[in-house]
């Protein structure tokens, strides 16, 4: 997610947040605080290197970027000491950081992007930490980050070698042959340079040339292969679109990751473990953590046909304690963390979820509800018009897709799945989604009946706090988009769905037009359709009927709406 930004209101939220951390005292809140600045920093210099990326057309060193990476690294060092001394250091934030924020301020308008690992994928920045030092590299290393990301990343590793501020570049190019385009200072500056290179960054995905361009800028001008290690986010190989040159350099690299599972769930130092965050707010543990990640979860309270894309879950554990059971789900580093809290803590308010316990290290932790699920019940239409009159009044956190993106994903995914001529009966049945004014909400995004729980007489919804923010397209929408959701995995008919939106809009008293719901579920569907043909290619054949099986569900469902999918 992509944001537009005044340099000097970052600048100004970032002293604030480092003042707070200064005032809280040896606990693992303050821990979780100074990450999130950090998090937050590394986007504020992310966003002024982008920028002078753009004037310029090229990478080059400059005052600005310079005391911003200088800045990085100094915090990088303190949330280092925070981790190593189980969250007991109280080290004063060093004075002349304030004095740094003022100057990174002055960059004017920038753009950030969100840290993706961070609030996704489990990615600790402390894990760079421990790569580094594991690395056996000296202190004369020469850290260079790929943007976004990388910027943070980079400063990691070199306060885990002692080394000098890292460098960032922003790799450009088509996404499968990425390259670099650096100045002249730049280019001397990294030539001038002895010892190794270490190359920081997120990934490697689908093609891996991000790395790889730094790599080959660095060989094509002399340096030579045994001096460049990569410091990836995990050690899997390149993916399908990656050069066969490639492919073989990242074969033999030296590689440093230390996964998440080294780091907080077989933790040698207990403060720095998931188990004892999670006993010191419900009490020891009876049982060792279960991994109920990757659609183990469908042992304990699913139907087991419902499918799952294991690659792109979240973490979750199952903690058992004296008291009771506990879902401990990763919910982001940083912000994003914080963010899910705050919206568990409402729709527990509303009755909609257990209330959170805590946040811990980008880890909710809520209580466990053994129940029935709507897959095989009926949900009260009362019971959901409630729930999408309250996700209604939610303000947006963040931003969505337009409804002409919506439209055109739609179209390109009924294409591919079922070829030109559906996209065209699609493109005919959607119309102009100009003729349509959405008032985006936080939409849940995800109304599943598997998602649907009964205990005790009370309907809760699970999994609610994560798809308006996913690593997907969709974001923030209007409301009509959760109705239509509903409509497609409840199986309600065109008239019951008609007659929702007439209820739901009478309760928040605004039109909900039935064209803009029937349009919405399109949209839906075709999101759906490209969604689950991608994780059918990802998946392995035991995986292949529940995912073949949902994709007929919504085939069907196309062509009730009118859609020629044959």
């Amino acid at each position: 997610m992509k944001r537009l930004e005044d340099a000097s209101n970052v600048a100004r939220e970032l002293r604030q947040r480092l003042q707070k951390v200064g005032n809280l005292g040896p606990r693992r809140e303050r821990h979780q605080s100074l990450v999130a600045a950090f998090i937050r920093l590394s986007e504020l210099v992310q966003g002024i290197a982008d920028r002078e990326f753009h004037h310029i057309h090229a990478d080059e060193i400059s005052p600005t970027q310079k005391a911003g990476n200088a800045l990085l690294l100094s915090l990088a060092q303190t949330v280092a000491a925070s981790w190593d001394s189980g969250f007991s250091n109280t080290e004063p934030l060093p004075p002349a950081a304030f004095q740094q924020l003022y100057a990174l301020g002055q960059a004017g308008s920038i753009t950030t992007k969100q840290a993706e690992g961070y609030a996704f994928y489990a990615l600790y920045p402390e894990s760079y930490i421990a790569a580094a030092r594991q690395s056996g590299l000296g202190t004369d290393t020469t850290v260079i980050g790929i943007r976004s990301i990388g910027a943070g990343l980079a400063a990691l590793v070199a306060a885990g070698l002692g080394a000098p501020p890292a460098i960032t570049i922003r790799p450009s190019g088509h996404p499968f042959d990425r390259q670099l385009v650096l100045g002249p200072k730049l280019s001397r500056h990294l030539l001038e340079r002895e010892g190794a290179f270490a190359v920081v960054d997120e990934g490697p995905g689908l093609s891996g040339s991000s790395f790889n361009c730094v790599a080959d800028w660095l060989v094509r001008h002399g340096i030579a292969e045994k001096r460049i290690h990569f410091f990836p986010s995990h050690f899997g190989d390149l993916g399908p679109q990656a050069q066969e040159a490639h492919r073989q350099r990242w074969a033999k690299a030296p590689k440093h990751h230390v996964s998440f599972d080294a780091l907080v769930l077989d933790a040698a130092e207990p403060a720095q473990s998931l188990e004892s965050w999670i006993a010191s707010a419900v009490g020891p543990l009876t049982a060792p953590l279960r991994d109920i990640s990757g659609g183990n979860w469908r042992d304990l309270k699913a139907p087991a046909e419902v499918p799952a894309d294991p690659a792109m879950e979240k973490r979750k554990f199952l903690a058992e304690t004296k008291g009771g059971k506990w879902l401990a789900k990763f919910s982001g580093n940083g912000d994003a963390g914080q963010n899910k809290l705050a919206l568990a803590q409402a729709l527990g308010d509303a009755g909609f979820l257990p209330q959170p316990m805590f946040l811990a290290c980008g880890f909710l932790l809520m209580p466990w509800l053994e129940g029935q699920t709507a897959s095989g019940q009926t949900l009260p239409p009362g019971r959901l018009i409630d729930y999408l009159a309250f996700r209604s009044n939610l303000p947006p956190q963040g931003g969505g897709a337009s409804l002409g993106e919506l439209f055109e994903a739609a179209i390109y995914n009924i294409g591919q799945r079922y070829g030109e001529n559906a996209a065209t009966s699609l493109r005919t049945a959607l119309g102009n989604p100009e003729r349509f004014h959405p008032i985006p909400c936080c939409t849940d995004n995800r109304i599943h009946a598997w998602e649907w729980h009964l205990k005790d007489g009370q309907w809760f919804k699970f999994d609610s706090l994560d798809h308006h923010a996913a690593h997907d397209l969709v974001g923030c929408q209007d409301i009509a988009w959760d109705l239509a959701g509903a409509a497609v995995e409840l199986d309600l008919c065109f008239q019951d769905r008609d007659q929702l939106a007439t209820a739901l809009a009478e309760r928040i008293g605004r039109s909900i037009e039935p064209d803009f719901v029937a349009a919405s579920e399109l949209c839906y569907l075709g999101f759906q359709i490209g969604l689950w043909s991608m994780a059918r290619d990802r998946n392995n054949r035991q995986e292949f009927a529940r995912i073949d099986r949902q994709l007929r569900r919504y085939g069907q469902r196309l062509l009730a709406n009118g859609v020629q999918i044959t």
